[in-house]
């Protein structure tokens, strides 16, 4: 029996592993195993021409993103990179070139029959207000006239999916949501008709920094158990680290100045401009590689809502730890009470302790630690799927983790998706008709030339 879940009479709900356990806790190889669900996408010398503009905004852009990974594209205001994701859904029509999607060339397609196989999420969710939120998410599958008990049942499957508790949810308009609330909805609408594609544009810049990190976390949660091709734009470099399995840096005009994983690009800035863009710490954003799962958690003493204080103290000596982790029925963590708390007690608290330092596995190092010196606790407790607890990570253990940040940065150059520009140094092999070239590897990957 693990510690770090077991109480006085039986073990935390959800905390053995089963048939539903969360991918975030699956082995490497059980995640490089799961099911592909996404579909490559190839830009072939994509450009688009504003009239009475002298300068393209996207300026002949070739760009490889590989089916199930997540793309960042990031630079600085009015580079290119909105009108870039814009013309992957032909929201906004490329000039010139040619737009592939899993081997299907989509240029001259019926754009509203592209958008409804592509999700797409904005800012602030941009939900309709005059709709429900089950209404919301059921709005794509209406339209491909799915049945009323399929469309119910999806809708329910997703608001699971994203953290939102159907009963609650599902007859709620807009106005009766957080923030973050509408912006969970909007992803699960943008999931609704299973999608191979998700497109997504600064998703979480109109909400606050607490906000913002749990929606990172949970988009990354959500990554681990749908495995979409993810095309995300956003102008903060630390989100594109967090959540980029690639990253694409571009300048005006959307010229390509790097594409390569955050490893590198932090290890290797192509040039002074990437430099600049990265910002100071770059040591430090070295946290932003790791995820919480990947470091070893501490043990915990587990007890459960409303069970016997003086008890669960007891435990707490016995086992030598300070504090004692309160689950609700669940397993998920409501309080987390020093044994000097405990001993002023009779019974363990059964409301939820706002200022509880939380973090999620799929959350970065760097998360764990902003969490650890706002709540001043030296550690936080890390919860994995629906919240459940999983143990604890202190402070010591993120300090180690810089370290070995610091001796190397990941090696993954050799399968280097292609990005690139009309006029780079490198030439990229002419597309086949039917999908992207057949080699990448002899097309140009990172810094290419402004001339």
């Amino acid at each position: 029996m693990d510690p770090r879940t077991e109480t006085a009479d039986e073990q935390a709900p959800g905390s053995q592993t089963t048939g539903s356990q969360p991918a975030d806790a699956q082995t490497a190889d059980e995640q490089t195993d799961r099911e592909t669900t996404g579909r490559s996408i190839w830009l072939d010398n994509v450009t688009k021409r504003y009239p009475g503009q002298k300068r393209p905004a996207v300026n002949g852009v070739t760009l490889e993103i590989p089916d199930g990974q997540v793309v960042m594209l990031v630079g600085p205001s009015g580079c290119g990179k909105t009108t870039t994701l814009k013309m992957i859904n032909r929201l906004i029509e490329p000039t010139e070139g040619r737009i592939v999607l899993g081997g299907e060339d989509v240029t001259s397609i019926d754009g509203d029959e592209l958008r409804r196989r592509i999700g797409y999420v904005i800012q602030a969710g941009g939900l309709f207000p005059h709709m429900t939120v089950a209404q919301n998410i059921a709005l794509v599958p209406k339209m491909l006239r799915w049945d009323k008990a399929r469309i119910a049942a999806r809708v329910e499957e997703l608001l699971d999916l994203v953290g939102l508790d159907p009963d609650v949810y599902r007859s709620r308009y807009p106005k009766e949501l957080s923030g973050g609330q509408q912006q969970r909805v909007g992803v699960a609408r943008a999931l609704a008709a299973d999608p191979p594609v998700l497109l997504m544009d600064e998703p979480f810049g109109a909400v606050d920094p607490i906000t913002r990190q749990r929606l990172q976390d949970e988009l990354i949660r959500i990554q681990h158990e749908v495995h979409k091709t993810m095309v995300i734009v956003t102008h903060d470099f630390d989100e594109a680290v967090k959540l980029g399995d690639w990253i694409v840096v571009f300048r005006e005009g959307a010229q390509i100045v790097q594409y390569d994983t955050p490893e590198r690009i932090l290890a290797e800035p192509a040039d002074e401009f990437v430099e600049n863009f990265i910002g100071s710490g770059a040591a430090l954003k070295q946290l932003g590689l790791r995820r919480v799962r990947e470091v070893e958690a501490a043990d915990a003493v587990v007890a459960k809502a409303g069970a016997n204080a003086a008890e669960a103290l007891r435990r707490a000596e016995a086992a030598g730890h300070d504090h004692v982790v309160v689950v609700d029925e669940r397993g998920r963590p409501i309080a987390w009470p020093s044994r000097r708390a405990l001993s002023r007690m009779t019974r363990l608290p059964a409301q939820l302790d706002p200022a509880m330092p939380l973090v999620g596995s799929g959350a970065t190092l760097n998360d764990a630690l902003d969490t650890m010196l706002v709540s001043s606790a030296g550690a936080t407790l890390v919860t994995g799927r629906s919240g459940v607890f999983e143990g604890v990570v202190d402070v010591e253990t993120i300090m180690d983790a810089i370290s070995s940040a610091r001796e190397a940065a990941a090696e993954r150059s050799d399968d280097a998706p292609v990005g690139t520009n009309t006029g780079a140094v490198a030439a990229v092999p002419a597309a086949s008709d039917e999908q992207r070239p057949a080699n990448p590897g002899d097309a140009a990957v990172g810094p290419v030339s402004d001339d």
